[in-house]
């Protein structure tokens, strides 16, 4: 019904937490602050919030297509059909509860995954530049 509003809440909150990031990373380069060494081989922290927010925002936009599809979303208020009765309303905020909030950890724990396996990549050419230096 809606569980795709939570994964769309969170890449609100993700896509500015990015915003904030990539601004201070922009201002620590005009200062000079990053060291040689961790510039060698490093993906900024910006690129991979980068990622996850396009995974949410893939999903949520996938969900919000197929909600339509089958006339769970419609174009005009409430928008959601679920919001029609009080009893509908419940099941709904029960299904965001546990559907959508599970969905939401799901991505993010598969986009803590990448990041760690991109993590051991990055730390295994950056120990190869530095023998061949």
């Amino acid at each position: 019904m809606a569980c795709f509003t939570v994964s769309a809440v969170e890449a609100i909150a993700v896509t500015v937490a990015k915003k904030v990031v990539e601004k201070k990373e922009l201002e620590a380069t005009t200062t000079n602050e990053i060291s040689e060494e961790s510039s060698v081989h490093h993906t900024p922290l910006s690129t991979k919030l980068g990622w996850l927010t396009k995974m949410l925002w893939g999903g949520v936009f996938l969900l919000l297509i197929e909600h339509m599809w089958h006339g769970e979303v419609v174009p005009y208020f409430p928008f959601l059909t679920a919001m029609s009765s009080k009893e509908a309303t419940m099941e709904m905020l029960h299904e965001m509860a546990t559907v959508g909030v599970s969905m939401a950890i799901l991505v993010t724990a598969f986009w803590g995954l990448i990041v760690l396996a991109h993590s051991v990549v990055e730390k295994k050419k950056n120990l190869e530049a530095k023998r061949e230096a």
